[in-house]
């Protein structure tokens, strides 16, 4: 009987783990209900405006934003890990939706809007393969001060790209050379109206987001009121313009109107699935996905530390990936884990994912009663809610900061900020993925290597550069603080040969081991070049203080048997062994 209910329970965990909700569904309770709801309302109030604009900066119907709002959140919900985590459209995936889309369709047309449902089809494919493999370490190969980078050059260019929404104007562009060139070269053709109407609404966002909520406490109202009238402030912008368009009759002087939005709830949709097309947009599929999953994976980890819980990475993937497929059967595009709509789903009081399928309810509500009322809002007000978010995502701090502590750091922030800008989006996403490899591949090409000594009256050894330090000229011993791989085993081979070279009095070589966590087959032939070379001079090359794991693999290899000296536990029973020096207690 044990080993049954054994077997159920192992069942039971494994589909735990694949199907979080039944984890935290299982403790649903009324203060959990009275948490997610009030987190619903706000985020949804904040969304509506925010899925509309992010939809125009992906040029797609502004109904595609809100449709990307449903689905995808309430799958994330069933296979996701964190409970604050708000998923949906985002400004920089939009951005990159866009650049990726406009090369294999025109803007506007059905075949955009099918190419759109593929790129989602394909970035939730991808991750959720990611997720089954278990290979949530792969976002730790793209390194901080890149993505920064990558999205403060975004930032920018999404904020540049709305400037002719809210001067009225057409002008288009890439990069920012281009944007700068069609809007300086249509500037005379801005609309005063439409200009009037994207000063305001910007202007009024700025002060939402910084003097908002001290008024308003200033004048009594409580705290938590005035939180929420805060984050509700995008869609006061959206009533008051359309408003004014009504009240005006503004779109008969050129301001430029959202127009009839489709009412009802996300339609069955199909993605493209013609070979040629699964071509052209696999690589940007591929890179949406890692920028997607890195951004998601930052905010959700930062808001779990905040409740001392945790999120699993390679679940992560699986749920973005299923919120993904979800966006590309109905009517969405590539979606992710957004910083600002987290943050105010945690502030709010989110206390488990049903918050988030609680807000897709009121996505679905808004898509089948709401639209009619948004026939009037102004483009410019949805660019100016564009300009005021994703300027908060600009840090050029970090190229300084960098500065200080790493050129090399700050070398591939730079790269990547001006590619983005001076050569796109996917060109500059593309080097920072290459910059963040390559910046590992150097840093442990040529890993951190010292020549030890003992530190006196103790067991201890340190760098010789470093410290004062006891040595014997008869013994060399090298710790290497890094793994041992194809890429940097060549370099310690080069480096001991250097070392024992021109008639030097070394009998012993120690390559003391205790950073190393692996040796890959190309570093073990290399160590058995160095056993040669030194055994050809009649130096004794000996290891000390091998990890365990290590030390197992070196056993299945037949290194040990043609070692010409021995493997020490501790680095001071290699110093007593090598140097005759009598055995003394710590600190004696």
């Amino acid at each position: 009987m044990r080993p049954a209910q054994g077997g159920k329970q192992s069942v039971t965990r494994m589909v735990s783990r694949y199907l979080p909700i039944l984890d935290w569904g299982r403790r649903y309770d009324r203060a959990a209900l009275s948490g997610d709801l009030l987190a619903a309302v706000i985020v949804t109030i904040m969304l509506i405006p925010q899925s509309l604009a992010y939809a125009m900066l992906a040029g797609l119907p502004p109904e595609a934003g809100i449709y990307a709002s449903i689905a995808p959140i309430m799958l994330y919900a069933v296979f996701g890990t964190s409970r604050s985590l708000a998923v949906g459209p985002v400004a920089v995936v939009s951005l990159l939706t866009a650049s990726a889309v406009g090369q294999v369709a025109q803007q506007g047309t059905a075949d955009y809007a099918s190419a759109a449902l593929t790129l989602a089809a394909l970035s939730g494919g991808f991750l959720l393969l990611l997720g089954l493999l278990r290979l949530g370490m792969l976002a730790n190969f793209l390194s901080h001060p890149v993505i920064s980078g990558f999205i403060s050059a975004s930032g920018i260019l999404i904020a540049a790209s709305q400037l002719r929404h809210l001067l009225g104007i057409p002008a288009g562009g890439d990069t920012l050379v281009e944007i700068a060139a069609g809007l300086l070269s249509n500037l005379g053709q801005a609309n005063p109206a439409t200009l009037a109407t994207g000063a305001a609404a910007t202007g009024f966002l700025v002060w939402v987001r910084r003097g908002m909520k001290p008024a308003l406490l200033r004048r009594g109202v409580p705290a938590r009121m005035a939180d929420i009238l805060t984050k509700a402030g995008p869609v006061l912008a959206v009533v008051a313009t359309t408003l004014a368009v009504r009240a005006l009759s503004l779109d008969r002087a050129g301001v430029a109107i959202v127009g009839a939005v489709p009412q009802g709830l996300p339609p069955l949709t199909l993605p493209g699935l013609s070979p040629a097309l699964i071509r052209e947009l696999a690589l940007p599929a591929v890179l949406i996905s890692i920028i997607g999953f890195v951004e998601s994976v930052s905010v959700a980890q930062t808001l779990a530390a905040r409740r001392r819980e945790r999120i699993d990475p390679d679940q992560e993937l699986i749920g973005l990936g299923a919120a993904n497929l979800g966006a590309a059967f109905t009517g969405g595009y590539p979606v992710t884990g957004g910083f600002a709509r987290s943050v105010v789903n945690h502030d709010a009081g989110a206390e488990t994912p049903a918050a988030g399928a609680f807000t897709a309810i009121g996505l679905a509500f808004a898509a089948a009663f709401l639209t009619p009322l948004i026939h009037d809002l102004p483009n410019a007000t949805l660019a100016a809610t564009i300009i005021v978010a994703v300027l908060g995502l600009v840090d050029l701090s970090i190229l300084r900061r960098t500065w200080a502590y790493s050129k090399g750091d700050f070398a591939a922030v730079a790269v990547t900020i001006l590619l983005t800008l001076g050569a796109g989006v996917e060109i500059g996403v593309a080097t920072g993925v290459v910059v963040s490899i390559l910046l590992h591949l150097v840093k442990t090409a040529r890993p951190h290597v010292a020549v030890v000594g003992l530190v006196p009256g103790t067991h201890h050894f340190r760098n010789v550069a470093r410290h004062r330090v006891q040595t014997d000229p008869s013994l060399l011993t090298i710790r290497i603080d890094e793994s041992l791989y194809f890429v940097n085993a060549r370099f310690l081979e080069n480096l001991i040969h250097d070392r024992v070279a021109d008639d030097s009095p070394v009998a012993n070589v120690v390559l003391m081991c205790p950073a190393v966590n692996d040796i890959d087959f190309s570093a073990l032939e290399s160590l058995e070049a160095v056993n040669r070379r030194l055994a050809e001079l009649g130096i004794g090359f000996h290891l000390s203080e091998v990890k365990g794991p290590v030390m197992d693999r070196l056993k299945s290899s037949h290194f040990l048997d043609q070692l010409n000296g021995r493997v020490f536990q501790s680095q001071y029973d290699a110093w007593r062994a090598l140097t005759g020096a009598p055995c003394r207690s710590a600190g004696e």
